[in-house]
């Protein structure tokens, strides 16, 4: 018989930043739902932070305060923690520490999942207990529970994913108000969607994370940072956007993984997408993703994904979702990756992948140049499908550009050094790989 609660279901909140701050907000205004959809109170007991001296826009009187979370997991009244205070040893420790209470925990630490997340998932099937980590990616999409829940009859073949706003507002700038990309940050900075270090979103760092999970999550494996090839968007240039829209494409930061015969490709980098698909509409600082399983076919998922609001929602939903299960005396009902039997999985190298290019030289302007460009490409097996050459001066050469038909990332990197080694090139060849099959 259902041993189910009978009590409200009491949560803590250890970190009151702006996520923080909006979790609060959430539970404020939406208490009376809440209720009703869980069938009991579902109410905040404890806050900590090490810093109560700064103004927060709600109001906290009506909460315990500490500024050390053992306090509160020693509290037999609190069923779930919710981690926002990010980065890997603090909050890693407390979710372990969380768990060894027997307490579900609710975390947005995209981080902390993929750099300890082996960790972190085997002690919570240890426990016993709940993780909710939909805040993690993409913010306020609900795109966890759609690939652990919604999308459990389908074998996921490949996700595309637009999932740094940061990234995607520079690119979006450079090509709307035709914007260096250091102006372009700069802006982004000004309105509040780049951090004053923004490494981790332009380096692409941020998107790798959640690529990571996202793979974990759609394939089976267990991926973390290390297995995701990453670049960012710092050298992305305005004439590479202008030259892409000369070609029908739209550059994006895209997080590309794709799962065929057991073998995984897990990517992040600046691509090359068709002006008509779908992600290529994907503007400033939303995020998006096209997911496509093989008995479902293509679906789409779009929504911010940053900020107080949005990203409060998605770690509210999985305080609902676990105060649903405590109500009803249930746990563990979804497996925490999805998959209750990991699944044997190779990641490709990117020497591996076949991909289409936009390549752009910087060349001297005189006759020969074009042939011996083409005359290398041809010799590792590289044809081109297009050129384009302009009077867009650059340093002093001229830029020319082009776009092949599908090739071996290890023989496109040999074409290229041995195309910037010819006296003919100036600066570094850029190289930006295509994706055309996106819906």
């Amino acid at each position: 018989m259902c041993q189910c609660a009978k009590k409200p279901v009491k949560v803590a909140v250890v970190g009151i930043g702006t996520i923080g701050t909006g979790v609060l907000k959430v539970f404020e205004e939406n208490s009376a739902l809440i209720e009703a959809r869980v069938g009991l109170p579902v109410e905040v007991k404890w806050i900590c932070d090490v810093d109560w001296k700064r103004e927060r826009p709600v109001d906290l009187s009506r909460y315990r305060k500490t500024s050390d979370y053992r306090e509160i997991l020693k509290d037999p009244e609190v069923d779930i923690v919710v981690e926002l205070i990010g980065g890997t040893k603090v909050a890693g420790d407390l979710i372990l520490e969380a768990f060894k209470a027997k307490k579900h925990v609710v975390t947005a630490n995209k981080a902390l999942l993929a750099e300890r997340g082996d960790e972190i998932f085997a002690a919570c099937e240890e426990a016993g207990v709940d993780l909710g980590f939909e805040a993690s990616v993409a913010g306020g999409i609900p795109i966890i529970k759609a690939i652990k829940e919604s999308l459990a009859a389908n074998r996921i073949e490949r996700i595309y994913g637009i999932i740094n706003g940061t990234a995607n507002y520079v690119l979006t700038k450079m090509e709307e108000e035709r914007l260096s990309f250091e102006d372009a940050l700069k802006r982004a900075q000004e309105k509040g969607y780049a951090e004053a270090d923004p490494t981790l979103d332009v380096e692409g760092i941020d998107a790798a994370h959640k690529a990571a999970i996202l793979a974990s999550l759609a394939f089976g494996g267990r991926f973390s940072l290390s297995d995701v090839y990453v670049e960012g968007v710092t050298k992305v240039k305005h004439l590479d956007v202008l030259f892409a829209k000369d070609l029908g494409y739209r550059i994006k930061l895209l997080a590309i993984m794709k799962c065929l015969n057991s073998e995984v490709e897990l990517r992040v980098h600046p691509t090359l997408i068709p002006l008509d698909s779908s992600l290529a509409g994907v503007r400033r600082a939303f995020n998006a993703l096209s997911v496509v399983g093989n008995a479902v076919g293509h679906t789409m998922f779009y929504g911010m994904g940053a900020g107080m609001m949005p990203t409060a929602s998605a770690v509210v939903a999985d305080v609902v979702d676990i105060a649903r299960d405590i109500v009803a005396g249930a746990s563990k009902r979804v497996p925490v990756l999805s998959f209750r039997r990991q699944q044997n999985l190779r990641v490709k190298s990117m020497d591996e992948i076949v991909s289409k290019y936009y390549l752009r030289f910087s060349a001297v302007d005189r006759p020969g140049v074009l042939s011996r460009i083409s005359g290398i490409l041809g010799s590792y097996g590289i044809s081109i499908e297009s050129v384009i050459q302009k009077g867009r001066k650059e340093s002093g050469y001229v830029p020319i550009v082009m776009t092949t038909h599908e090739a071996l990332e290890s023989k496109m990197k040999a074409a290229v050094k041995d195309i910037d080694a010819l006296d003919i090139i100036g600066n570094p060849t850029t190289v930006i790989r295509i994706e055309n099959n996106l819906d």
